[in-house]
């Protein structure tokens, strides 16, 4: 069965690529009819996220970038086989494109034997070439103007991306909505859990509508309302 993206806001697709919303892609509209990816799934799940786009009238070529949260197999895991089928330019920021390309899993901060097991089970994850290094601050000429926000601390190079035309906000993992219940990225996969934490703070500070999750269902109504309030109360646990 096909999958059929979810209309977030004008010009900007949801495509669930595993489950109702475990994990998801983006696809975003630009001026020039073209579109931008943002994320590509598990490297099993990139044939959705391209047959998705037919079902919004885009073929793969005319795909014009693709930007990656970060370096983790269920956002980077089908981007190699996405910019082989569409020719796409593939953006990472730059702390995430060593790992990206050698297909090494960024380091993460569990001590101990836990933490042996942990990076020796996932210490591989799908490469793919990257052609543009992203920075913090970065705005870029996507769905009428893109903000790069870098949030590190579930990785290095995570970054989350701010649609300033549609007034949406995607988070990436750096604060996830599984199951309608709001949560940081787990600490057992994070570079830095307490720095994930820290740089999260700046997503209640945007101006957005619309908090869109690479993991969960989108918030719409008081958006930015209910992220600070998370964030609030995590400062005082």
């Amino acid at each position: 069965m096909p999958i059929l993206p979810v209309e977030i806001a004008k010009g900007l697709w949801r495509v669930p690529t595993l489950g109702r919303d475990l994990i998801n892609s983006y696809i975003i509209e630009n001026d020039d009819s073209t579109v931008s990816l943002v994320d590509c799934g598990l490297k099993s799940t990139s044939k959705r996220l391209l047959s998705a786009m037919s079902s919004i009238d885009k073929s793969p070529g005319s795909v014009r970038e693709i930007l990656i949260t970060h370096a983790h197999f269920d956002h980077l895991g089908g981007a190699s086989r996405v910019r082989s089928a569409t020719g796409a330019k593939t953006h990472i920021h730059a702390h995430d494109r060593t790992y990206a390309q050698s297909g090494k899993n960024p380091p993460i901060s569990v001590p101990g034997p836990l933490g042996k097991v942990l990076a020796l089970a996932g210490s591989r994850i799908p490469s793919c070439q990257i052609d543009v290094e992203l920075a913090d601050g970065d705005r870029l000429d996507i769905g009428g103007g893109l903000q790069v926000l870098h949030t590190p601390g579930h990785s290095p190079g995570h970054c989350s991306f701010l649609l300033e035309k549609s007034g949406v906000l995607i988070t990436g993992d750096a604060i996830m909505n599984f199951r309608d219940k709001l949560s940081y990225a787990f600490s057992a996969f994070c570079y830095d859990p307490d720095m994930c934490k820290d740089t999260a703070t700046r997503l209640g500070e945007c101006d957005y509508d619309v908090a869109a999750f690479t993991h969960g269902p989108p918030i719409f109504d008081r958006a930015r309302e209910s992220l600070r309030n998370f964030i609030q109360k995590g400062r005082i646990s």
